[in-house]
């Protein structure tokens, strides 16, 4: 699948529709997942994916959505009065004005997360913002995908994520951890997929092996099954 059109190529459109994104929504809830976990926070889930990792939980992010102007976006989530924002997807970075968004959103005095596949280039993302970027392991169908020089932009305040769907996955990860030294980067986050893998079984392997990595469940899904808006 293609970049979203967002108005980058051939003529670029001038006044308000030169700062446009397409938005499947925007939400009030609680971070469920990363170092701002359980904290206020408004999300602005931007439409559109490249990758189709088989256990998504936000198909339905893939098409459609809204154009929205980003002085919009901002009126709106000032709306909430909540000091967190994550930007997520689908893939965010997709749309080309995603890094506008996030600059404008730091500008204003909101800490600032980026929830972002790790397959796209992460290296011009403003450095105030949190990227909490994957790391596809083969229980995704989509590690083929991995942009491994994205490591090198990782930043002490960033998060590296890995989805583990099997046993397999996590001997991947491990290794992976190892390999690139990405604990010594930022912190390292392991998460099972629901249903696949057992949590408790995977925190035991993580203890057996004394990784450096921080085990999570997802809050929302415990909170609210993982319902659209949560």
């Amino acid at each position: 699948m293609s970049m979203i059109d967002t108005g980058e190529t051939g003529v670029r459109p001038t006044g308000q529709t030169a700062d446009r994104l397409r938005i499947t929504e925007v939400f009030h809830s609680i971070q469920g997942e990363a170092d701002a976990i359980g904290w206020r926070t408004v999300f602005v889930r931007l439409t559109g994916c490249p990758l189709r990792c088989v256990w998504c939980d936000t198909e339905y992010s893939f098409h459609g959505g809204d154009w929205r102007t980003i002085d919009e976006l901002l009126v709106e989530v000032a709306r909430h009065d909540a000091r967190h924002v994550c930007v997520t997807g689908g893939e965010p970075l997709a749309q080309k004005r995603c890094g506008l968004l996030l600059t404008r959103l730091c500008d204003a005095g909101y800490e600032v997360s980026l929830e972002t596949s790790g397959a796209l280039d992460v290296s011009t993302v403003d450095p105030r913002v949190r990227k909490v970027m994957d790391l596809k392991a083969p229980g995704s169908g989509e590690s083929g995908r991995n942009l491994w020089s994205n490591l090198d932009h990782l930043l002490p305040h960033d998060q590296v994520k890995i989805v583990i769907a099997s046993r397999a996955d996590y001997e991947w990860a491990r290794g992976v951890v190892g390999e690139h030294g990405i604990d010594r980067r930022c912190t390292v986050l392991f998460s099972p997929v629901h249903g696949a893998v057992q949590p408790r079984e995977l925190a035991e392997w993580i203890i057996d092996d004394r990784l450096p990595v921080r085990f999570q469940l997802q809050l929302h899904k415990l909170l609210w099954n993982d319902a659209p808006g949560h």
